[in-house]
């Protein structure tokens, strides 16, 4: 049995002609928080909706559970997925209670203690209908009928959208509560912070491609911040070695963002005359836009 929950090869789909995702590559380990972040457009939904079985891929594949993302097999993903889509479509005829009823019955693992949990810490309305709730209500309700029903993977597309900060504080501690009971949560999010808060696992996608993935803590160790201080305003350019992503000279400092090479960068900092070097660690921010502005 492999060790990735989901993965993807070579994973392509374009609408209409114009290319939605070009060769996607994708692993996402077995209780693992992964975050899959990218700009709008980069193709995260489509992505989503592909693992899912809700559309058909171009060419290459895609894998949940060891099973073909495909229509023949989406009942069964989903049987074991709690899914939270970018739009949060609810069946608008029914009240918050209706819906929770409605759903439990599809999936034998409903957990009752936190389909009560959830409605007291998200302050969920039972007799208000859908059309009702706002925005960050109808979020609350999908992530609780995603986390109720017992599932071993959640797919979540921008999860906290429409939440004020503290609600997000509470759905991301919950998120982590799941994966340290053996929940895989594969999410994406434009909100780095979050992503960085919570997940240990990344992928950067943009233009359909996956950009970087990996261990966020093996990212944070790979990549650094280097400031290169020179005792006075070095004359002529430096040809820095591999690895050197970002350059930036003002006066006597050049800042430089590595992603791979660092000890041979400083080592080569150190032996310019009248050098100094300081490193810095880097966010995921600074990561992101490094690949996206390059991409």
């Amino acid at each position: 049995m492999s060790d990735f929950v989901i993965e993807t090869s070579g994973l392509r789909k374009s609408y209409n002609g114009h290319p939605a995702l070009r060769g996607l590559n994708l692993q996402v380990p077995a209780g693992s928080i992964f975050g899959f972040v990218g700009r709008n457009g980069a193709g995260k939904t489509t992505t989503i909706k592909l693992l899912m079985g809700l559309l058909r891929a171009d060419a290459g594949s895609a894998r949940v559970f060891g099973l073909p993302a495909d229509q023949e097999h989406g009942i069964a993903i989903r049987r074991r997925t709690g899914f939270v889509t970018e739009d949060k479509d609810l069946y608008p005829y029914m009240t918050v209670e209706k819906m929770i009823r409605f759903a439990r019955p599809f999936f034998p693992k409903w957990r009752d203690d936190l389909e009560r949990r959830y409605l007291t810490l998200f302050d969920l309305p039972p007799r208000k209908k859908i059309p009702d709730l706002s925005k960050g209500m109808r979020s609350k309700l999908m992530l609780l009928l995603a986390l109720a029903r017992g599932a071993e993977l959640l797919i979540l597309d921008e999860p906290t959208d429409g939440l004020d900060p503290a609600v997000t504080e509470v759905v991301l501690r919950e998120l982590a509560l799941a994966a340290a009971e053996g929940v895989t949560v594969f999410f994406s999010s434009h909100q780095l912070s979050e992503v960085e808060q919570i997940a240990d696992h990344v992928a950067i996608i943009d233009q359909g491609r996956d950009l970087v993935a990996g261990s966020l803590d093996d990212l944070k160790t790979r990549y650094q911040r280097l400031n290169v201080v020179f005792e006075r305003e070095p004359r002529d350019p430096v040809r820095w070695v591999d690895g050197a992503e970002n350059v930036r000279e003002d006066g006597r400092i050049v800042s430089i963002l590595a992603s791979r090479n660092v000890e041979a960068i400083v080592e080569q900092a150190r032996s310019l005359p009248g050098a100094s070097v300081e490193r810095f660690p880097v966010t995921l921010k600074e990561i992101f836009l490094e690949h996206v502005r390059s991409n």
